[in-house]
């Protein structure tokens, strides 16, 4: 069975579409690495279809990320879910005429990094409560657990690494930390800019987190500069930001590579051949290890440290 001809399957399944003439239906893959995406077009209408991936029901749990979805949409940042499955088979409505990011066209298109700032800051204050807790460091260990069942092997160094982390666990433990609804995995690719709006997709490692994580993230994914930093700061912020919040961003730019790397690894051990999953995860952790060992890397955990 094709790519296509599965989609055409799990559509005929969707309450939605009952009825209707889905050999007329247009179906456009699209790019994900993990999940198949589609472009559904029938009748004048377009949606998005998404089938999960194979074994991502082992580390995804698909019941929080539809409660996020639909709280992400309810505040007006996400596209509204019109189906969500137990099995994970997601529909949304599509964004005719919007442009899926990339590094490059966040470096050249005029105010997508502020538009994209507006969209975190109206995430974080009005989606409400999300399913979830996104905890840094037990996530390390559930996907070093994960990791050790299948078998598979981690870079040179990496538990060296994580014990040198230590020193930022103890910094962002020092004083409470804000929580907010957050996406917690921002790649380029899941935000979406209409020119006036920058919508943001695929919540399947949302959940309440700190707010700087998501600009660190979205920071490194995006090979942001330091004046993109600055642009993207200043407009989540309305203004600059106090030296403990630019802090926790720089912190979370060498964290979320050190988390991410793992992620990597169990596609890698997966067999997902979406890319090179075993270089995507060397690069990730020499980011990593290469940020953590600047200076400003240090005065930057011991200001969050000192509050």
């Amino acid at each position: 069975m094709t790519d296509i001809d599965a989609a055409r399957v799990a559509l005929s399944g969707i309450p939605a579409f009952a009825g209707r003439d889905l050999g007329a239906a247009s179906l456009t893959r699209l790019g994900g690495m993990t999940n198949l995406v589609f472009r559904v077009a029938l009748d004048g209408e377009t949606w998005c279809l998404r089938l999960p991936g194979e074994g991502t029901s082992e580390y995804i749990d698909r019941s929080v990320e539809e409660t996020n979805a639909k709280a992400a949409a309810a505040a007006g940042v996400s596209p509204d879910v019109i189906h969500f499955g137990k099995d994970g088979v997601m529909v949304a409505r599509f964004l005719d005429g919007a442009t899926t990011m990339s590094p490059a066209l966040f470096a050249s298109t005029p105010g997508a990094v502020e538009r994209a700032g507006r969209s975190f800051r109206t995430l974080h204050d009005d989606a409400g409560r999300f399913d979830f807790r996104f905890e840094l460091f037990s996530m390390i260990d559930e996907y070093l657990g994960h990791l050790k069942k299948l078998g598979a092997e981690v870079p040179d160094g990496y538990h060296d690494v994580v014990a040198e982390a230590e020193t930022v666990r103890t910094a962002l433990s020092a004083h409470p930390l804000p929580l907010a609804p957050c996406h917690c995995d921002p790649l380029c690719e899941n935000f979406l800019d209409t020119g006036d709006k920058m919508w943001i997709v695929d919540w399947e490692y949302s959940g309440m987190n700190d707010p700087m994580w998501d600009l660190g993230d979205l920071s490194v994914e995006g090979a942001f500069d330091a004046d993109m930093d600055r642009r993207l700061m200043d407009a989540y912020f309305g203004g600059p930001a106090t030296p403990v919040d630019l802090g926790r961003m720089v912190i979370y730019k060498a964290m979320c590579d050190l988390l991410w790397t793992l992620w990597g690894l169990i596609q890698h051990a997966n067999k997902n051949p979406a890319e090179d999953f075993w270089a995507y995860s060397i690069n990730r952790f020499e980011r990593c290890k290469a940020l953590m060992a600047t200076p400003d890397f240090a005065k930057h955990v011991e200001t969050v440290r000192k509050g």
